[in-house]
């Protein structure tokens, strides 16, 4: 059950992104990072994405050199730098999760009854549970 679980949850989010109109990319990817867990080292970020440091700093560096992202001294470690959304990385970053939510609401409404909407409702609670 675990595999296909995994399955349909990867495909999924590969249907809805592809449909939607907001392809994956590293750089979307690190927004909705930061959206979820606010601003963090470029250190957290690259631990939490599983890439080298390096990577994530030219990640980064494009997400300034577009607007997207701040960079500021850490306080705490003055040899860090602290990454942040915009407000324009922020609006973007909503309009792409807003997008796909959108595009996967139509499809609920229009592709399942109400009732296989009821049991997708308890699917999500207890997938909560695995990840909680």
């Amino acid at each position: 059950m675990g595999e296909a679980i995994r399955d349909v949850v990867s495909r999924l989010v590969k249907v809805v992104r592809e449909q939607s109109g907001t392809q994956s990319n590293a750089q979307n990817e690190t927004l909705a990072l930061l959206e979820r867990c606010g601003p963090v080292s470029i250190a957290t970020l690259a631990v939490r994405r599983a890439v080298t440091h390096q990577t994530m700093r030219l990640i980064v560096q494009k997400l300034v050199e577009q607007g997207l992202v701040t960079l500021t001294v850490d306080n705490e470690d003055r040899r860090a730098w602290v990454v942040d959304l915009t407000d324009t990385g922020r609006a973007q970053t909503a309009q792409a999760r807003d997008a796909r939510s959108q595009w996967l609401t139509e499809q609920l409404l229009t592709k399942t009854s109400r009732e296989e909407r009821a049991v997708l409702e308890t699917a999500v609670r207890t997938l909560n549970k695995l990840i909680d």
